[in-house]
């Protein structure tokens, strides 16, 4: 089964310093039929605006994963760590029992970032931090791992059942995704025109897939790669309903 969500049905809030498009339930939007896809909680398509951001906020028993598009942001957290990070870098945190943290975007530029919540395999899990770059390259007409849970070599450590993709892809390449009966997938594109099983996603377009043992997505314009991220996710979990 493959559907598709259009990027007009996207929940927008706009905060003048922060434009969110909120792909799940977050903060103040909650709908029951849209808490979260497997153990995906949320995704959020960011844009913030130079000199603002995040003040020091409190998270416990998630994982966040921030995958950075353009612009720049400073983070800062009550393990210690602080630094920055550029376009096409990604964070890894473990919420675990609980950390605060803050996100500025401290340069010149418009940030452009997406933040992608999943459920931990377990509760109680020890903090943890990591980040890294990736280059273009790595995920040009193929899928990168960036962050996972399933121990991909260069991939960031997540601690849950599910990995997190990028691809940038060509028309004229296809790329196949075999999965299995227990497992969820997301498509989010970012950039471009894909085809998924012969159906058409555009830019801002997501794609939410089950029981489909093998998934084909096509790049539909020449010029323009379609440039996407996909989740695999395990299927359990999604009974649970957290507004936090």
């Amino acid at each position: 089964m493959l559907r598709i969500i259009p990027a007009g049905a996207r929940h927008f809030e706009d905060s003048g310093w922060l434009k969110s498009y909120m792909l799940f339930s977050f903060s103040n939007y909650y709908d029951p039929d849209n808490v979260q896809f497997g153990n995906l909680r949320a995704f959020n398509d960011d844009t913030v605006q130079p000199g603002k951001g995040f003040s020091a906020h409190r998270h416990s028993e998630m994982e966040i994963i921030s995958v950075v598009l353009d612009g720049e942001i400073t983070h800062e957290d009550s393990m210690g760590n602080r630094g920055t990070l550029g376009k096409e870098e990604v964070q890894s945190i473990t919420a675990g029992t609980g950390i605060l943290h803050s996100e500025f975007n401290r340069d010149k530029e418009v940030l452009h970032f997406y933040q992608i919540w999943i459920l931990p395999s377990r509760s109680g899990l020890e903090p943890s931090y990591s980040q890294k770059k990736f280059e273009c390259m790595e995920w040009r007409n193929q899928l990168l791992p960036v962050a996972s849970g399933q121990d991909f070599k260069d991939a960031l450590k997540i601690n849950a059942d599910a990995t997190v993709y990028r691809c940038s892809l060509e028309k004229g390449h296809v790329i196949h995704f075999y999965t299995q009966d227990n497992r969820r997938t997301f498509i989010y594109t970012s950039v471009g025109e894909l085809t998924v099983n012969g159906q058409r996603i555009e830019q801002g377009d997501q794609a939410r897939i089950d029981l489909e043992q093998v998934i084909h997505m096509e790049s539909v314009c020449a010029g323009q790669p379609a440039e996407f991220i996909l989740i695999d996710v395990y299927t359990q979990g999604a009974e649970i309903h957290n507004r936090n």
